[in-house]
């Protein structure tokens, strides 16, 4: 068992170098100007240890991006789909700050947002997300009508807007602990509309 424990570290170890290994090239030359290649070689692996790894070369970026709802919601336990997920996005904000890789975490956005197929791959990416979590939230609700995918759309835009603020916060110098202090005020605040909806603002609609 200690054997098995070392070995999945290992692993983990090694995909956590590519990773690293790749963005930085990315962020230095662009994404398109560096081979697979040249990423095993500058990480010490051979190339069909990489693609062990990483199955694609989108990959080695896009997998930094997935968010798996559809588990969060499996794994609920006793609690509502809706209380789960916002229990897990409360953590965005209240996490420890020196965990985060902010100069990582921005090269990252910077590599996507300068190639269209990477972008394409996001968009692709939450898609797919998206119809998983629908697929989860019919099988916790036992709903099969339009209602688990209307429901994930939503829950799907409000996160994605909640990252892309708190990541423009970042990337216009705000300081990681101020961007995760407002980072989880809208988190209540986006669980609050989608639990609620607008009925629960100021001035309501009519």
């Amino acid at each position: 068992m200690m054997m098995a424990g070392l070995r999945e570290r290992k692993k983990e170890q090694t995909r956590r170098r590519i990773a690293e290994v790749a963005l930085r090239l990315f962020g230095e030359r662009g994404y398109d100007a560096v081979t697979v290649n040249e990423v095993a070689e500058a990480a010490g692996v051979a190339k069909v240890t990489l693609f062990a790894y990483f199955p694609s070369k989108d990959s080695l970026v896009l997998d930094g991006v997935k968010e798996d709802t559809a588990a969060i919601v499996a794994g609920r336990g006793d609690r509502p789909p809706l209380q789960a997920l916002r229990e897990h996005y409360r953590l965005m904000g209240r996490q420890d700050q020196g965990e985060m890789d902010v100069e990582g975490l921005l090269t990252r956005i910077r590599v996507i947002s300068s190639s269209p197929a990477l972008l394409a791959g996001v968009q692709q990416t939450h898609m797919s997300q998206r119809e998983e979590l629908a697929c989860a939230l019919a099988e916790a609700l036992q709903e099969r009508g339009l209602a688990p995918r209307l429901m994930a759309a939503q829950i799907t835009a409000a996160v994605t807007t909640l990252q892309e603020a708190f990541f423009h916060r970042l990337a216009t110098g705000v300081p990681l602990e101020e961007a995760g202090r407002l980072l989880g005020d809208e988190v209540e605040l986006a669980f609050d509309l989608l639990e609620y909806g607008f009925s629960m603002l100021k001035g309501e609609i009519s």
